[in-house]
């Protein structure tokens, strides 16, 4: 609720200090007092429209802080909590605007912006009045509160997951559907990619294995002839094959003349000469393969390097390195793959639409069904509230219209509009374009009173809710008030002695001035002040007797 207001140079009001109290606050005074400009300040606190106007003439800024403790379920800590703004202490909104008419806003002391500003005030105080296109005269709201008297927010909740549920998988189905689209259309191109790359058949490292064979092809001749002097060296009439023979020759003739010791001795060195034989025997052959390689086929070099272009012409094409394309041949035969499986996919996703759509429309249809049975109350019980509000000949309805398809949202298929007809025989309209001012704010009273137990906001505003009525209606009224304020937080300007009466709280508004200023100032009352002031209310500008006798009577019967 709101516990404290500071005013500083807004209009009239140089400063102002105001404590609050739960229950029925009342501010009076006479007509141009001030009292619609403590509207405006606190307008101003919850966010609303900024005008340079409001800033004190001779002042260069006007502030307004307004000071509120929460419940502990109260939704406002959800949006505090989502901007990471700390409450410890309560909650303090605070607006500054220059002269120049730019604002500034905060929340504990924290920078924010008007929006979040706005967000915060219209879920901590609603202003009812004659001219406000707020609370419940926003059909947005109408359906909230709807639900909120009938009790039916836990099937609001089912519908809300089943709605939820359901646009989740269309928007599944969608996405596969346009994935599958996109996949169906370069179908022919994925089919003619696969066949090109199959044909090509890449293998892996294999341009790095062509490059080093063109290299060494690319110098044929000079390794042939490389080959063939190497090979003179080691197997010509003086090369080394035979020098190692004649050298094993030798050994042997010398062992047979020198006997066994002696060939025991020489045993290491011949069996030496024996390996480098047999290992020269092997580099002898492979030199002659390598050779006859080199002039098997002349005509390779040419396919290796119409290979290379083969490869490095698919990979620019896919524009992939020559070495990915075998992983490229991959992923496009597994999408060719995928189009099957997305075909059977889609039927399974498509059943996942239609059974989450059933499951909306059921708990739609019992969202709604539920709604229709308390609109009927509830339009019994703001009826009933009528007739003492000298509106006896008005008729308040609900009207719940079922929206097209594409209109159904997680709240239901349902649109809320509370409307009245203000005359017999008159077709009922909205609420707000129907009713007079003075009508209006009785026609909010007697909603706010029917809906007092599921009140989301609270503290609620009312801006002369008694205007053009006295006597009876004027006590009716008051009496709705004072059960109004058992529910939530009121601050209610009047002109009603039987209204005022009622209130725990009694400010009085008054306007003082000299030659050079006027100053708005508000005088909380005690017990003597506040017959007096009610006095006044019931006489006029000469209090007599009488008035304070009627005023103490009123005082007495209220407690």
């Amino acid at each position: 609720m709101l516990v404290a207001l500071t005013v500083q140079n807004v209009v009239l009001i140089e400063k102002l200090d105001l404590a609050f109290d739960a229950g029925l606050t009342v501010l009076t005074g006479e007509t141009g007092a001030g009292k619609s400009i403590l509207l405006d300040a606190l307008g101003l606190a919850l966010g609303a429209r900024a005008d340079a106007g409001l800033v004190r003439q001779g002042a260069s800024q006007a502030s307004v802080t307004a000071e509120f403790n929460l419940a502990d379920d109260h939704p406002v800590l959800a949006i505090l909590a989502e901007q990471e703004i700390d409450i410890d202490g309560g909650l303090i909104l605070r607006r500054q605007l220059g002269s120049d008419g730019r604002s500034r806003a905060f929340v504990n002391d924290q920078p924010v912006s008007i929006g979040l500003l706005r967000r915060l005030g219209d879920a901590l105080i609603e202003i009812e009045g004659q001219f406000e296109a707020q609370g419940l005269l926003d059909p947005a709201t109408h359906q909230r509160h709807l639900d909120g008297y009938g009790g039916n927010e836990s099937k609001a909740a089912v519908c809300g997951a089943a709605h939820r549920r359901w646009r989740d998988a269309v928007a599944a189905y969608e996405t596969a559907q346009a994935e599958l689209d996109r996949a169906k259309a370069d179908e022919d191109y994925l089919r003619h990619a696969v066949e090109e790359l199959e044909l090509a058949h890449p293998l892996p490292a294999e341009e790095t294995e062509l490059v080093a064979e063109r290299a060494l092809l690319a110098n044929r001749a000079q390794l042939i002839e490389a080959i063939d002097a190497v090979n003179v060296e080691l197997a010509g009439d003086k090369g080394a094959d035979r020098a190692i023979a004649a050298a094993q020759r030798r050994l042997d003739r010398l062992g047979d003349r020198l006997g066994d010791q002696a060939t025991h001795q020489l045993q290491p060195v011949v069996a030496a000469l024996d390996r480098a034989s047999i290992e020269l025997a092997e580099a002898i052959s492979q030199l002659q393969h390598m050779a006859a390689d080199l002039d098997a086929d002349p005509k390779r070099l040419d396919r290796i390097e119409e290979r290379l272009y083969l490869l490095r012409d698919l990979g620019r094409k896919h524009q992939v390195p020559v070495e990915a394309l075998p992983d490229l041949l991959a992923k496009l035969t597994q999408r060719l793959a995928n189009l099957d499986d997305r075909g059977q996919n889609m039927a399974k996703l498509q059943g996942e639409v239609e059974t989450s759509r059933k499951l909306y429309i059921d708990a739609a249809s019992a969202l709604s069904k539920a709604r229709q049975k308390a609109a009927k109350a509830m339009d019994a019980a703001v009826n009933a509230e009528l007739a003492p509000l000298k509106l006896e000949k008005a008729r308040f309805a609900t009207r719940i219209e079922t929206a097209p398809e594409e209109h159904w949202s997680a709240t239901g298929w349902d649109r809320v509009t509370f409307e009245v007809a203000t005359n017999p025989g008159a077709p009922p309209g909205a609420i707000n374009r129907i009713a007079s001012g003075g009508e209006l704010a009785r026609f909010m009273l007697a909603l706010k009173v029917t809906l007092a137990a599921n009140q989301p906001v609270p503290t609620l505003v009312f801006d002369e809710v008694d205007a053009g009525i006295g006597g009876a209606t004027a006590a009716a009224v008051g009496e709705r008030l004072k059960r109004l304020a058992k529910a939530v937080q009121l601050l209610v300007i009047t002109h009603s002695p039987q209204v005022a009466a009622l209130g725990h709280q009694h400010w009085r508004v008054e306007k003082s001035g000299s030659k050079t200023a006027t100053t708005t100032t508000v005088r909380p009352l005690d017990e003597p002040a506040r017959r007096e002031e009610i006095a006044r209310m019931l006489s006029g500008a000469t209090i007599t007797d009488e008035a304070r006798a009627a005023a103490t009577k009123l005082l007495a019967s209220a407690s």
